[in-house]
């Protein structure tokens, strides 16, 4: 099924994301991983793109035990070191398996990289021109919250994303974010902007003090005071640190689905505990909201039924 299409029909989503092994010794484990993570009955489940294309075929085990499971795969694409002809091959197999969901992505700049003739593409929304002309993909674009490190101000950066946006999108998934003030500012923002396409809010869990630093310079994103105080006094220990990071996760999921943000992804880190943690936090109120739904729905249908009065 398209994402365009469970973000529409579902009011309320939690999908999470995985990235495949380094080595093709390990994919067994990432297929474990990922059955394990299937029983949480997430909306969608993202696998991220080996490093600088070079290991397409793993993304792709990855989709197809995704699949296996009865859950609707999102298979990343990176297109700053893959060639034009490079991209056109992975698209065929991606069709080929039935892949419908694509989050295209430009990809970091490697150290020393130039780009060597018109092979390349440059930029994520000539990806995305790429990828509606070889079929009927749902396209997703990633955002920044905290505007892109590479943007030289917020009004610059949003008049990049309508671009590309405007290229094809169906939908944009969030760079992590901790401060959901700063979601919902940028949120705004993008409705000002006429960017009318679903967002999906990226939610990190930082379970360990060495995802600290790597967060922050990964998504330029910044931690409230709040979350300052959590990692101050738990970061030097593990098991605390872990549950803390596990619940302000889930209070922040709790914070955002309160004030109508509904679409939720999650950076599992492929930690299948920490997602199912998360999960069982949010059960009640996942649930509840997909009854209220349903009682929706049927009291509609059961006014549609109801037959008319006559004087």
């Amino acid at each position: 099924m398209k994402i365009s299409e469970i973000l529409k029909n579902r009011k309320v989503t939690v999908s999470f994301e995985v990235f495949p092994p380094k080595e093709w010794s390990k994919i067994e484990n990432t297929k474990a991983v990922v059955e394990e993570m299937a029983k949480n009955d997430p909306a969608f489940m993202s696998v991220t793109y080996g490093a600088a294309g070079t290991r397409t075929g793993f993304t792709t085990e990855i989709a197809r035990a995704i699949k296996d499971c009865g859950i609707t795969p999102l298979s990343h694409l990176t297109c700053l070191t893959s060639t034009k002809d490079k991209i056109d091959s992975v698209l065929d197999e991606w069709k080929a398996e039935g892949i419908e969901n694509i989050l295209a992505l430009r990809g970091d700049i490697p150290a020393g990289f130039e780009f060597p003739d018109g092979q390349h593409f440059e930029h994520a929304y000539e990806l995305v021109q790429e990828i509606k002309a070889k079929g009927d993909f749902c396209i997703g674009g990633a955002c920044y919250p905290e505007i892109h490190p590479e943007s030289a101000n917020r009004v610059e950066d949003i008049q990049h994303l309508k671009e590309k946006v405007d290229c094809g999108i169906d939908f944009l998934t969030t760079q992590m974010f901790f401060d959901n003030e700063v979601f919902f500012r940028f949120k705004e923002n993008c409705l000002i902007k006429g960017i009318n396409v679903p967002i999906i809010a990226g939610i990190m869990p930082i379970t360990n003090a060495n995802q600290i630093k790597r967060s922050v310079e990964l998504s330029g994103c910044k931690f409230p005071g709040k979350f300052e105080k959590i990692i101050e006094r738990f970061g030097d220990d593990p098991a605390k640190m872990k549950q803390a990071g596990i619940i302000y996760a889930t209070e922040q999921i709790i914070d955002l689905m309160a004030n109508g943000q509904d679409h939720i992804h999650i950076y599992t880190m492929n930690h299948p505990d920490v997602a199912g943690s998360i999960m069982k936090g949010l059960s009640a109120i996942i649930n509840g909201k997909k009854r209220d739904i349903k009682i929706h729905a049927h009291e509609k249908q059961r006014k549609r039924r109801a037959p008319a009065c006559h004087d």
